[in-house]
C-alpha cells in the first residue's frame, strides 16, 4: 500500500523538484491523519453519550464539537471547515471564490489556531501556484485511499491508526530523501543507522533525550520504539531537539505529532551553536547525525566558547564543535552517540588532534564503530559512530569497570544491499543486534554475556595503547584481522598433499603411455 501510494504521488509531481514537493505531500498526509484520529474519537464519544442516555440530539452535537473532549485525550482538534472530508469535497467540486490551494492553507491555519502545540509548524504553501489545481486535486484524491484501520503487524503486535500513519510518514520521508540525494541527508538518517545508535545507547523511560541536529525527528521515533519494545512507557520520556532549517523543523513537528511524541524543539528554528534553544539542559541520552565536515558553521563568531573545554574547534570544520557541544549537554552518567565522517577519528588539522587527545585522556570516549560504506545516499564519505559516556568506569555509572578503556568495533564488512537498490546498503537486524550485545557485554550490563575480544571485529583497548598510536581512533588499528575459518570436515593438509602427489604421478604415467602410442602411429605413417 505504501509503495503504491508513493509511486502514484511521485507521478503527480510533474516538474516540481522533490525538495519542494515533499512539503505538499507530507502536509496533506498529516491533515488526513489528524482528521481521521478526531473522527475515530468522535465516533467513540457519540457511542458513549448515546449509551449513557439522557442526552438530546442538540446536546450531543454540541458536546461532539467541544475541543477539550479531544485535546484532553491527546488528539488534535480539527475545526469542521478544516477536516479532510471538507477538503476532499473541495477537490471534487470546486467552490466558487476559493481555490483548493486556498482552502488547504486555510485549513492549516485553522488547525494551528486550535492547537497551540502546532503553532508555526504546518505548511501554508498550497495556494503558491507551485502545484497546479489539477495535480493538487489528484493528490488529495490519491491520499484519500489511506486507511487507518487497526492491523496485525509482522511481529504479531496490533498496530493502530497512529502506528500505520507513522509508518506511511516515515516511508514517504525516506523516499523523498532518496529522490533528493545529498540534500535529503540534511533531514533524514538511514533507519538502520538510527537503529544501531539507539541499540547501543538504550534510552529508558523517564530519561531526557536530546538531538542538537534533529532533522525530521527520526532519532526520537526510534528511541520511542526501542523503549516500547523493551516494555517501557514511551510517553514517559522528555524529548528535546533543535533544527536550523525552517521547513525541516516543521517536518519534525508533524512527524513527532503523528507518532504521539511530545517534544520541545525550541521556540523557533535556530542555529545550535549560536542560539542554543536548550541552554540549561543536561540530558541522559544525546544522539545526532549532524552535517559532515561542515565548514560554514560560524566558529569565527564564537571564539573561546565555554563549551570548548578541550580547545576551540577549527573554523573550517564543525566536527569537534558538535562533539564538544554534546559533551556539554551530558548529565552525570549520561551517554551520547554521534555520526561523523571517518576523518574525525584521525584528523590533526587546526588542533583537532589535541581536542581528541583531551577527550580520550578524560575518559569520555566509550566506543568507536567503523561503519560499512554505501549506507548514506547523501554522501560518499565513509562514516563512523562515536559513543561518549560521562562517569565511565564508576560502579554506579552506565559503563561499569571499564575506566581507562575504549571499545573498538569494526563493522565495515557488515550490511547488505537494500531491496531494489544496486548501490545503497543497510545494516541487517542480526548485525545491529550483534553490535548492541557486544557493547552491553563490554559495559557490564545486567544479564549480558561476558565480554571477549574478537579478532577482526572488536577489541577493548587501554588509554596507554591508544596514546602509543597517537590518539588515532580508527577501529582497524586495534581489532586486528579475523582468524580464518576452519572447516571441521576439511581434508588435513598433509593428506591432501600426499593425495595430489599420487594423482600427479598417475597423470604423468598416463601421459607417457599416450606419448608412446602417438609415436608408434607416426612411425607407421
Amino acid at each position: 500500500m505504501k509503495s503504491i501510494l508513493w509511486k502514484s504521488a511521485d507521478k503527480l509531481r510533474g516538474s516540481l523538484d522533490a525538495a519542494s514537493y515533499k512539503h505538499f505531500v507530507l502536509g496533506l498526509v498529516f491533515l488526513k491523519y489528524v482528521s481521521a484520529a478526531m473522527s475515530d474519537k468522535r465516533a467513540q464519544l457519540e457511542a458513549e453519550l448515546r449509551q449513557e442516555g439522557g442526552w438530546s440530539e442538540e446536546d450531543i452535537l454540541v458536546t461532539l464539537e467541544e475541543r477539550r473532549e479531544y485535546t484532553g485525550a491527546g488528539i488534535f482538534y480539527v475545526p469542521p471547515s478544516a477536516r479532510w472530508e471538507s477538503i476532499l469535497e473541495q477537490a471534487a467540486v470546486r467552490v466558487e471564490g476559493q481555490t483548493l490551494g486556498e482552502a488547504i492553507d486555510a485549513a492549516m491555519r485553522a488547525i494551528e489556531a486550535q492547537n497551540p502545540a502546532l503553532k508555526k509548524t504546518l505548511p501554508k504553501i498550497y495556494a503558491s501556484g507551485q502545484v497546479d489545481e489539477e495535480r493538487l486535486s489528484g493528490l488529495v484524491r490519491l491520499l484519500d485511499r489511506l486507511v487507518f484501520q487497526e492491523q496485525l503487524g509482522e511481529d504479531g503486535r496490533r498496530k493502530g491508526a497512529r502506528d500505520i500513519m507513522g509508518e506511511v510518514y516515515e516511508y514517504f520521508l525516506a523516499e523523498f530523501a532518496l529522490k533528493e540525494g545529498r540534500k535529503g541527508g540534511e533531514y533524514f538518517t538511514p533507519e538502520s543507522v538510527v537503529q544501531l545508535l539507539v541499540e547501543v545507547l538504550e534510552p529508558q523511560q523517564g530519561e531526557r533525550v536530546y538531538d542538537p541536529a534533529c532533522g525530521s525527528g527520526g532519532m526520537f521515533v526510534q528511541a520511542e520504539k526501542f523503549i516500547e519494545t523493551h516494555g517501557g512507557n514511551p510517553l514517559n520520556v522528555s524529548v528535546y531537539g533543535q533544527e536550523l532549517n525552517q521547513t525541516t523543523w516543521q517536518l519534525a513537528h508533524m512527524n513527532l505529532a503523528i507518532h504521539g511524541i511530545e517534544a520541545n524543539l525550541g521556540d523557533e528554528p535556530a542555529d545550535t551553536f549560536r542560539n542554543d534553544q536548550h541552554a540549561g539542559l543536561k540530558a541522559d541520552v544525546v544522539m545526532a547525525n549532524p552535517p559532515f565536515n561542515i565548514s560554514d558553521w560560524g566558529g569565527e563568531l564564537l571564539g573561546m566558547d565555554r563549551r570548548w573545554v578541550y580547545g576551540a574547534p577549527p573554523v573550517g570544520n564543525a566536527n569537534y564543535a558538535w562533539l564538544q557541544h554534546m559533551i556539554s549537554k551530558l548529565a552525570p552518567s549520561g551517554r551520547a552517540g554521534v555520526v561523523l565522517a571517518n576523518g574525525s577519528m584521525s584528523s590533526k588539522q587546526s588542533g583537532e588532534g589535541d581536542i581528541r587527545r583531551g577527550m580520550v585522556e578524560d575518559d569520555l570516549v566509550m566506543c568507536m564503530i567503523a561503519l560499512p560504506g554505501q549506507l548514506f545516499r547523501s554522501t560518499p564519505i565513509p562514516a563512523c559512530l562515536w559513543f561518549l559516556a560521562e562517569g565511565k568506569g564508576k560502579h554506579s555509572g552506565w559503563v561499569r569497570g571499564r575506566g581507562g578503556e575504549v571499545l573498538f568495533i569494526d563493522a565495515q564488512e557488515m550490511g547488505a544491499l537494500k531491496k531494489g537498490s544496486r548501490t545503497l546498503k543497510e545494516l541487517r537486524e542480526h548485525e545491529i543486534h550483534r553490535v548492541g550485545e557486544t557493547v552491553r557485554a563490554w559495559r557490564g550490563a545486567e544479564g549480558a554475556a561476558a565480554y571477549e575480544d574478537v579478532p577482526g571485529f572488536c577489541a577493548s583497548v587501554t588509554l596507554d595503547v591508544i596514546a602509543e598510536h597517537d590518539y588515532m581512533l580508527m577501529p582497524g588499528r586495534y581489532v586486528g584481522t579475523a582468524e580464518p575459518e576452519v572447516d571441521p570436515e576439511a581434508e588435513p593438509v598433509e593428506a591432501k598433499i600426499a593425495r595430489l602427489t599420487e594423482l600427479l604421478r598417475e597423470q604423468f604415467a598416463a601421459s607417457e603411455r599416450l606419448a608412446k602410442v602417438v609415436d608408434e602411429q607416426l612411425g607407421r605413417v
